[in-house]
Order: C-alpha cells, then sequence, then structure tokens
C-alpha cells in the first residue's frame, strides 16, 4: 500500500452552506435552472419525504457547487513527527466565500509547491477538491498547482483519498467517514454536529466557529484513519 511522508501531508475538508436562505432567494434564472435539476432529482428512490424544489435546495444542492459556497476550510499538518507526533490545525472561515479562498491558496502557493506534497481527505477526489476548483472558477481565481489536475497523469495528481484506500480498487462501494471510524475503533468526530446540520446552525446561529471546530474534528479523524490504512499507529496528539 503507499506509504506517506507524513511530514508532506496536508489534511483537508471543507463546510459548505446554501449561498441564499431559501430558494426562493435566489434570482429567478438560478431558480429555473435549479428546478431542472430538481425534477431529476425528485424522481429519484433515494430521495425520501422530500416533495418540492425547495426542500431539495435545503437538504440536497450541497453536491451543486452552483448553488451553495464554502464557508470553513480546514487543513492539519504533522510536525516533528519522529519525535512528538504533534497535529496542528490552521482553518479559514469567512461569510466572502472569495477572500477564504484567496488565503487558503496563498498558504498553498506559499507551503505547498513541492512535487513530493500531497493533499489527504476523505472523498476529496470526488468532493471536496472539486468544489474548490469549482467555486474559485466562479471567483475567477487561479488554482494553486497542487490542486489543478488539468492535464495531469493520474500518478502526477498528488491527492490522497481515505475513501478510496478503504474500497481497496473497487469502485461501487461508499461509506462515511463517521462509520469509517466506529469500525476502525477510532472516536467518532461527530461529538457536536453533523454535515446536516451545518447549513441549520449556520442560518440560525451565525455560528462559523462552531462549524469551524466540527471541521476541524473530521479533519483529525482523517489523519487518524490515514495511520490506522499506512502503519496500524496509534493516535497523534493535538495541539490547539
Amino acid at each position: 500500500m503507499y506509504k506517506a511522508n507524513l511530514s508532506s501531508v496536508l489534511f483537508l475538508d471543507i463546510e459548505c452552506v446554501p449561498q441564499q436562505p431559501s430558494f426562493f432567494d435566489l434570482d429567478e434564472g438560478l431558480q429555473e435552472l435549479r428546478e431542472k435539476k430538481s425534477a431529476r432529482l425528485l424522481q429519484s428512490p433515494s430521495i425520501e419525504n422530500t416533495t418540492s424544489v425547495d426542500e431539495l435546495y435545503d437538504n440536497r444542492s450541497w453536491i451543486f457547487a452552483e448553488f451553495w459556497k464554502i464557508i470553513v476550510i480546514s487543513v492539519w499538518y504533522i510536525q516533528n513527527i519522529e519525535w512528538t507526533q504533534t497535529f496542528r490545525a490552521k482553518s479559514f472561515s469567512w461569510d466572502d466565500e472569495k477572500k477564504l479562498l484567496e488565503e487558503f491558496f496563498d498558504m498553498l502557493n506559499t507551503h505547498y509547491t513541492k512535487s513530493d506534497q500531497t493533499i489527504c481527505g476523505h472523498n476529496i477526489k470526488e468532493f471536496d477538491i472539486p468544489y474548490i476548483c469549482r467555486r474559485a472558477l466562479i471567483h475567477w481565481l487561479r488554482l494553486p498547482t497542487i490542486l489543478d489536475s488539468t492535464h495531469k497523469k493520474p500518478w502526477e495528481i498528488n491527492h490522497l483519498d481515505t475513501l478510496e484506500m478503504r474500497r481497496f480498487g473497487e469502485r461501487r462501494s461508499f461509506i462515511s467517514l463517521d462509520l469509517l471510524c466506529r469500525i476502525l475503533n477510532i472516536p467518532t468526530p461527530k461529538t457536536d454536529i453533523s454535515w446536516e446540520q451545518v447549513a441549520r446552525v449556520y442560518r440560525d446561529e451565525k455560528d462559523l466557529s462552531r462549524i469551524q471546530q466540527y471541521c476541524e474534528r473530521d479533519i483529525y479523524a482523517v489523519a487518524q484513519v490515514l495511520l490506522k490504512f499506512l502503519y496500524n499507529d496509534q493516535y497523534l496528539a493535538y495541539e490547539e
């Protein structure tokens, strides 16, 4: 199995919320386009107890980067792995998504430009990284090299996905980070809120710090999963 130099790994997770409080706050053009997407979703048997496009906007629009925005990006890195195994965090949290992305990209362009550096997360290849890139496109921002997979060969893309690692080559299976932690006997990060509640906490409580803490717990759990996969190792220490 892949062996990572843990000191070169940047662990990453994002949290997203609706751009507008409700479907009816979107402009008419976006409402019409969202309805077209909703028509297909509403026919899916996986959509239970949902009968309208405004309910889908609240519950399922997070899968469409055109209608939601990023409010938190948390990154974690390991220092002095041979000696102290210290795990440190840095989070970017703003209501202003463009400012958030600019600060995050500035960090990547300053500190993560080497070919042996890697970004790691759970389902980042299908969600987090594409989402960041699509939102950056909307704001006309240039992607840092470590995020941009355009024209790269698969082995040139430095993205490590714990969901993909758990699949062991099988493509149909999905497992949540919470379930993966539980079966590996790793403390679950879902101790306060879950991803389904993030939009409500943001809309009703305006509590960015609470969402940031949730995001940081998620990515800390990802690091424990990676250590389990690669080394069957003990937990890393976490320092605020």
